[in-house]
């Protein structure tokens, strides 16, 4: 029979009594097997862990193989997932040190096909990489020294794109446009902000918790390597049978928001304006200096019914502005 320690090792567990030293220490002699070791099936014992019930595995993210030359066909469209690391928080200010993009086909119903393209290149930054940045990005000044961004190529990658996917689109736009101009013609979707997460089951929107919900784990804070794990989060069935992730964020991004201005409210009104969701615009980047929020079309009239009645108490027209994916999420500055 069989001992614990061969699955484990390859020996044979010894015949005869087992023999104690002089300290009353067990020892076990063992004997070399002469058969063909067997490469053990790992995922059958995957499989077995998690049929108890006890345990949850995860597996490693394996990148889809990328299909090419690839181009859409009649009825597909193609999207970029795209990922970027930088030298810090403030566009104005810092710079991109990292650029990874997917691209992937896609149908109508959210259902996605074929990896068909990807891109990753770093840059080297006129501003210092500071050393919590490598903490985070694992980038150090020494890997980007003399690299330079083909924009051409970057331009190339994503001109056939219908959309552009980021997850936490308010941070990567505003870096990606001062790139390339390209970037601010396309349509943006975020899947941080405008899949709710929550309402299908998870306890966090973060890039990694997702994965590790959907049974994976891969090397994050690497720019192309998020954008693959994007993809397989976006891509797993909902066990609330509520298709995908994907379907949900293009629903989104295919609705038209309404930007309320509340302009010139009272001051002592403020701290109920940031519970309900505005944000402060400082005035500086030519637009209204004011309080303002995105609602959806549907919803803006109760919004501004709301102002009207609880924030300034009389009858007003607040400035509105529709707002579609080619406008969301670009800087305020």
């Amino acid at each position: 029979m069989r001992g614990q320690t061969d699955l484990f090792l390859d020996y044979d567990a010894p015949s005869g009594s087992i023999e104690t030293g002089p300290v009353g220490d067990i020892v076990i002699k063992a004997k070399r097997r002469s058969e063909v070791f067997e490469v053990p099936n790992y995922e059958a014992a995957a499989q077995m862990l998690e049929a108890t019930g006890d345990y949850r595995v995860l597996r490693r993210l394996t990148p889809r193989p990328i299909v090419e030359p690839r181009t859409a066909r009649k009825g597909e469209k193609i999207a970029v997932i795209l990922d970027t690391e930088t030298t810090g928080l403030d566009h104005t200010r810092d710079e991109v040190i990292e650029l990874g993009m997917i691209a992937f086909t896609y149908d109508e119903d959210g259902q996605i096909s074929d990896v068909i393209g990807t891109f990753n290149a770093l840059r080297e930054p006129s501003v210092p990489i500071r050393p919590e940045i490598t903490r985070l990005t694992g980038i150090t000044p020494d890997m980007v020294a003399g690299q330079v961004l083909d924009l051409e190529a970057v331009e190339k990658f994503i001109a056939p794109a219908e959309l552009i996917i980021a997850h936490n689109a308010r941070f990567d736009r505003p870096f990606c446009e001062r790139l390339s101009k390209d970037f601010q013609v396309k349509a943006w979707a975020c899947s941080h902000s405008e899949i709710s997460w929550n309402e299908l089951g998870f306890e966090g929107s973060k890039l990694g918790y997702l994965l590790t919900q959907c049974g994976w784990f891969h090397q994050g804070h690497r720019a192309v390597e998020d954008c693959h794990a994007l993809l397989e989060v976006l891509a797993s069935p909902l066990l609330s049978e509520a298709g995908l992730p994907f379907k949900h964020l293009l629903a989104s991004a295919r609705k038209s928001l309404l930007r309320i201005w509340a302009e010139s409210s009272p001051f002592d009104m403020k701290d109920v304006l940031k519970a309900r969701g505005y944000r402060w615009n400082d005035g500086t980047n030519g637009r209204p200096k004011s309080w303002w929020v995105d609602v959806d079309e549907k919803t803006g009239e109760a919004e501004l019914t709301f102002l009207r009645r609880e924030v300034y108490r009389r009858e007003v027209e607040p400035y509105t502005q529709k707002i579609t994916a080619f406008d969301r999420f670009r800087s305020a500055r």
